[in-house]
């Protein structure tokens, strides 16, 4: 039997990473996250995710190119394995974070990055994406102190990555759940547990 593959996604601050684990450990499933799931990947990551003090520049098309090479080995050496001897895997991000990040936020063509993302994938879909959406105001105080590029992109950015999050939940409803995640820890676990028991029947 195949395990079901669980994505959460959102923008900085949802509260995603520690649903991830909360959903995991509810079902006995994997908790990985991308980028670094992997030895490799942890390697990328911290290029990716480096200290707003770091000098070195990253180009948007580097950073996308970084994030699929990261995705294919995670997809190759731990996602697939995990589903192909039956277990569950829930994963903090996937494909729809580079078309939120590097598409929509960083200006690259969304298509074009749907296509790498799925070859680097092996065309490998979540059963279900899990969509934590909460106010500006609230994803910013959760945020606190800026610590990486990332997260240092700037409110305009950070604005255009839910926009692409929402538009793309909008247009593959059968695949997204959209939850409030601006509730407490256990009142978004219940909600997202809940969601995932409905959809899956997990």
């Amino acid at each position: 039997m195949t395990g079901r593959f669980v994505v959460l996604e959102g923008g900085e601050g949802c509260g995603k990473s520690t649903q991830v684990a909360l959903l995991a450990e509810s079902l006995g499933a994997l908790a990985t996250r991308q980028p670094g799931g992997t030895d490799l990947g942890s390697r990328l990551r911290g290029l990716l995710l480096a200290s707003v003090d770091d000098p070195t520049p990253i180009d948007e098309r580097t950073e996308a190119l970084l994030m699929a090479a990261d995705r294919a080995q995670h997809v190759a050496q731990v996602v697939a394995p995990a589903l192909g001897a039956g277990r569950h895997v829930v994963c903090d991000r996937y494909t729809p974070s580079t078309i939120a990040y590097q598409g929509h936020g960083r200006g690259l063509d969304p298509e074009w990055l749907a296509s790498l993302a799925a070859w680097a994938a092996r065309d490998l879909q979540p059963d279900l994406i899990v969509l934590l959406d909460v106010p500006a105001a609230v994803a910013a105080a959760r945020r606190g102190a800026v610590t990486d590029r990332i997260e240092a992109a700037g409110d305009e950015f950070h604005r255009r990555v839910v926009d692409s999050y929402r538009s793309q939940a909008a247009a593959d409803p059968d695949r997204w759940l959209v939850l409030d995640g601006s509730g407490s820890v256990e009142q978004v676990a219940a909600s997202v547990r809940a969601g995932v028991a409905d959809r899956l029947g997990l």
